[in-house]
C-alpha cells in the first residue's frame, strides 16, 4: 500500500530550514494495510475508473482514509436534513457543523496542515517523465510500483475519443495527447496496448487531427529536447537576453516570475541546443506521432503551427515576425564567431540564475514546470552535479496518489488550504470544541511564515524582499505571495487574541511587522496586488498581461485592516494609502454585472467573493455601497433552482458565466456565493436566497461528515484547472459557521 509521510526527510541532498514542516511524500510499503485496507483501497480504485468519463476528478480518498485511521474517528451526530417545506433550524445547522468540522479534524496531519492533492493539469508529469529518460533516470528514481500507478493515471483521464485534454476536465488537444503518448511509452506501453486499444486510439485521434506537429511551443520544446522535434522548429528563446540592459522593456528581469523561471532553463538549453540520446524508442515515436515521414517536415512552417483545438488566442502578426527576425537573422548570427562568444556567457548568466532559485527554494522550484526544466538544465551542465542530486531528491514532494493513479502537483497548497480552514473553523463560534486541531493549525502556521530574505544581493538576482511572507505551500518554498501573505498574517492576528491555553502562544509582534511590510511593499500603482512581485515592466506594458488580481487585493487588505485596528501604531499612514488605493482598484474592477472575474478559482462566484470581502473588511455595506448591491444582484441572477450555484470552467476560459452542464449544483460554488451574500448584507434585505442554499448545503453532507467531491474548481492562466480536494470541506464549513453566527433563524 502507498503510505503518506509527512514532514519527514532523509538524506544528504534534502535542503530545509524549518525541519520539513508541511513537507509532504508518498511511499509504497508492500507489507502495509490489513487485507481489508487493501480491498476497500482496491474498490475506490475500481469505482474511479468505472466512472472515470463522468466523475474525472478523484476525490482524494487513499489520504483521507489514511489519516482518519491514524487520528482516529469518533462518534459524530446523527446527519439532519431539512426538507424542502421546513424552516432550517439553528439545531440543524449546528449538528451539520460539528459533524463537518469533526470529521476535517480527522484528516489534519500532526503537523497541523490539512494535506490534499493539489494537481488537475495533464502536462505536469509527462515532462518529469521525458527528462528522466533523456537522464537515464527512469528506472533509478521512479520504482516500478511509481510507474504502474502513472501509466494508470494517463490512462484514467484519456477522454473517449482518445485524446488528453490540457487538464482532466478539458476537451482532447495536441499538447496533452502528444505529452500524454510520449510519456507512456517511455513507461513501457507498447504501440497497441492499454485496454481496449488505449494507445492506438491516442495515437489515432493524434494523427487525424495533423500529427504532432501542430503541439504548442511549450510542447515543441520538450519534444524537441527528446529529439522528436528540431529546434528550427521552434521559436528562438535565446539566453542573450539575460544580457540586455535592465532598463530595457524585454529583459527577463521586467517577466511575470512564472514566465521569468520558465523562460530560464529554457533560454539555458535552447542556448546550447540540446537534443538526448536518439534511441530505438525515440526513432519509432518518430513514425508514429506525424502524418508526413519525419525527415520531411518543413520545420521553419512547423513553428508558428498551433492546432485550433490547442489555440486560445491566435499570435498577432507582430509577434510572427518578430519570431521570424530572431530566427533567420538573430540566431545565426549569434552562432557565428566572435558573436558566439556572446552566446557563452549568455549561457553563464542563465545557469547563475538556475543556481540562485533551486538553492533559495531548497530545489522545489516555483513550480512543477520549473522544477523539471531546472533538473535537466543542471545535468546538461554536469550530470554528476551536487545541484542535480538535490533536485532528484525532491522531486518525491511534487507527487501525489489517489484513487486515479499516481500524478503531479503543482507544488502543494499546504499554508493557503491551512489559513482557509482556520478561519472557516473560527467562524463556527464552536472553537472551545477543536482546541487540539486549532493549536496544531496554529503551530504550522507560525513555522511555515518565511524567515529570512533570498540570500546575498538578491534584487540583482531580480527577488523581492520574502522575510515575513508566507507561501502557497511551506517555508522551504520560499517564494512570497501576496494573497498567503495576507490570509496568513489575519488568521495569526485572530489566533493572537485567542487564549494561549486553548491555542499556544502568539506570534512575536516583530514577524507581523515583517508581512506587513511585506504586504505594502507588493501594491501596483493602481492600487491592485499582484500575486508574487511588485510592479517591474513598464505601465504601458503591463497593460498587454496585467498582473493584478481581485483574490490578492482583497486578502492582502484583509489582513492590513485586521492589522491596523490591533495594532494602531506601525505604518499606520501607509496602511491607510495602501487601504485606500486597494478599494478604489477593486470598485474599478467589478464588471457592469456586479460580478468580479475570478484569476485562481472558478470564476464569477469566487472572484465576487473576494471582492465582497476586501469591501466589507473596509467598511463597506449593503446601504452604502453600490457595488455590493450590484454583487448581490449578480448572484441572485445565477442561483439555480436547488438553491445553489455551479459554474463551469468554461467561464474562465471563455470569461462568460457559463453553469454546469445539467445546470449542476457545486458545493464549493454555492458556499462561496452564500458568504458573499451574507457578508454584503444580503440577510437584512432577503434571507430567503441565502437559507435555501444552506439548506442545500445541509442536505448535501455524506454520512460521515465530509462532502462530495464535485467538478475540479480551481484554476490558473485562465484556461488550466486545478483541484483542490480541500474545498469541499472548507468552504461548506465556513459558509455554515457565517451563517450560525450572522443570519437569523426564522
Amino acid at each position: 500500500m502507498w503510505k503518506l509521510k509527512i514532514a519527514e526527510g532523509n538524506g544528504p541532498w534534502l535542503r530545509t530550514v524549518n525541519n520539513h514542516i508541511g513537507r509532504q511524500h508518498w511511499e509504497f510499503d508492500p507489507d502495509a494495510g490489513t487485507l481489508e485496507e487493501r480491498a476497500e483501497v482496491q474498490r475506490v480504485r475500481e469505482e474511479f475508473k468505472k466512472n472515470r468519463f463522468k466523475f474525472k476528478q478523484s476525490a482524494d480518498l487513499l489520504m483521507r482514509m489514511q489519516l482518519r485511521k491514524e487520528n482516529g474517528c469518533g462518534p459524530i451526530p446523527t446527519a439532519v436534513k431539512v426538507k424542502e417545506t421546513e424552516d432550517v433550524t439553528v439545531e440543524a445547522v449546528t449538528t451539520t457543523l460539528r459533524r463537518a468540522i469533526s470529521f476535517y479534524s480527522t484528516i489534519q496531519a500532526h503537523d497541523g496542515h490539512w494535506p490534499a492533492e493539489s494537481a488537475g493539469p495533464l502536462f505536469f508529469l509527462p515532462p518529469l517523465v521525458i527528462a528522466l529518460y533523456i537522464i537515464g533516470a527512469v528506472n533509478a528514481v521512479l520504482s516500478l510500483q511509481h510507474q504502474k500507478e502513472i501509466i494508470g493515471y494517463i490512462y484514467n483521464h484519456q477522454n473517449e475519443d482518445g485524446g488528453w485534454g490540457i487538464h482532466i476536465e478539458g476537451h482532447s488537444t495536441i499538447f496533452g495527447s502528444a505529452l500524454s503518448y510520449v510519456a507512456l511509452r517511455i513507461l513501457g506501453e507498447g504501440p497497441e496496448g492499454g485496454e481496449d486499444g488505449a494507445m492506438a486510439r491516442g495515437r489515432k485521434w493524434i494523427i487525424d487531427h495533423g500529427g504532432a506537429v501542430g503541439i504548442p511551443s511549450w510542447g515543441k520544446f520538450w519534444l524537441t529536447v527528446l529529439g522528436l522535434y528540431d529546434w528550427s522548429g521552434c521559436n528562438p528563446l535565446p539566453p542573450e537576453f539575460w544580457l540586455l540592459p535592465k532598463l530595457s522593456p524585454i529583459h527577463p528581469g521586467k517577466m511575470l516570475c512564472y514566465c521569468r523561471l520558465v523562460y530560464m532553463p529554457m533560454s539555458y538549453l535552447y542556448g546550447k541546443k540540446f537534443v538526448g540520446r536518439i534511441t530505438e524508442l525515440v526513432q519509432s515515436l518518430r513514425e508514429e506521432l506525424y502524418v508526413e515521414p519525419y525527415q520531411e517536415i518543413n520545420w521553419n512552417k512547423a513553428r508558428n503551427s498551433c492546432a485550433k483545438e490547442d489555440l486560445y488566442y491566435p499570435h498577432p502578426l507582430a509577434q510572427d515576425m518578430l519570431w521570424g527576425f530572431l530566427h533567420h537573422v538573430v540566431e545565426p548570427i549569434l552562432m557565428r564567431w566572435p558573436f558566439s562568444i556572446m552566446r557563452e556567457k549568455a549561457l553563464k548568466v542563465a545557469i547563475k540564475h538556475i543556481h540562485y532559485e533551486d538553492e533559495n527554494s531548497r530545489y522545489y522550484c516555483i513550480g512543477c514546470v520549473e522544477k523539471v526544466l531546472c533538473l535537466l538544465a543542471c545535468w546538461v551542465e554536469d550530470p554528476n552535479s551536487e545541484a542535480y542530486k538535490l533536485h532528484l531528491a525532491r522531486i518525491p514532494d511534487y507527487l501525489w496518489m489517489a484513487e486515479d493513479g499516481m500524478k503531479m502537483q503543482s507544488f502543494g497548497c499546504q499554508m493557503w488550504d491551512a489559513a482557509f480552514s482556520i478561519q472557516a473553523i473560527i467562524s463556527s463560534n464552536l472553537v472551545h470544541e477543536y482546541e487540539p486541531t486549532l493549536r496544531k493549525a496554529h503551530d504550522f502556521v507560525k513555522a511555515s511564515q518565511v524567515r529570512e530574505n533570498p540570500y546575498g544581493n538578491f534584487t540583482e538576482m531580480y527577488r523581492h524582499t520574502s522575510k515575513g511572507s508566507w507561501t502557497f505551500s511551506t517555508q522551504d518554498h520560499g517564494w512570497q505571495v501576496s494573497d498567503c501573505t495576507g490570509e496568513g498574517l489575519k488568521v495569526s492576528l485572530l489566533f493572537s487574541q485567542m487564549s494561549s491555553e486553548l491555542v499556544g502562544d502568539a506570534m512575536e509582534n516583530e514577524r507581523f511587522y515583517d508581512a506587513v511590510n511585506v504586504i505594502l511593499s507588493l501594491q501596483s500603482s493602481n492600487g491592485g496586488f499582484p500575486a508574487w512581485e511588485p510592479q517591474r515592466a513598464f505601465r504601458w506594458l503591463e497593460k498587454f498581461n496585467p498582473t493584478e488580481y481581485v483574490e490578492c487585493t482583497s486578502s492582502a487588505i484583509q489582513g492590513l485592516i485586521l492589522f491596523k485596528n490591533l495594532h494602531p501604531e506601525h505604518r499606520r499612514k501607509e496602511i491607510e494609502s495602501c487601504i485606500s488605493r486597494a478599494i478604489h482598484y477593486i470598485e474599478a474592477t467589478q464588471n457592469p454585472d456586479g460580478s468580479w472575474y475570478g484569476c485562481w478559482g472558478i470564476c464569477y462566484t469566487n472572484g465576487t467573493w473576494f471582492g465582497v470581502e476586501g469591501l466589507v473588511a473596509c467598511g463597506k455595506t449593503y446601504q452604502n455601497s453600490l457595488a455590493l448591491r450590484k454583487a448581490c444582484k449578480f448572484l441572485l441572477s445565477k442561483q439555480l433552482p436547488d438553491g445553489g450555484w455551479g459554474e463551469s470552467y468554461l467561464s474562465s476560459s471563455n470569461k462568460v458565466y457559463t453553469n454546469l452542464e445539467g445546470n449542476r449544483s457545486n458545493l464549493v460554488n454555492t458556499s462561496w456565493a452564500l458568504l458573499a451574500l451574507i457578508n454584503a448584507g444580503q440577510a437584512g434585505i432577503d434571507p430567503i436566497p441565502i437559507h435555501r442554499g444552506i439548506r442545500l448545503l445541509i442536505n448535501s453532507q455524506i454520512e460521515d461528515g465530509d462532502f462530495p467531491q464535485q467538478e475540479i474548481i480551481g484554476v490558473f492562466m485562465k484556461n488550466c484547472t486545478l483541484n483542490y480536494s480541500s474545498y469541499r470541506n472548507i468552504f461548506p464549513i465556513w459558509a455554515l459557521g457565517e451563517y450560525r453566527r450572522r443570519v437569523g433563524f426564522a
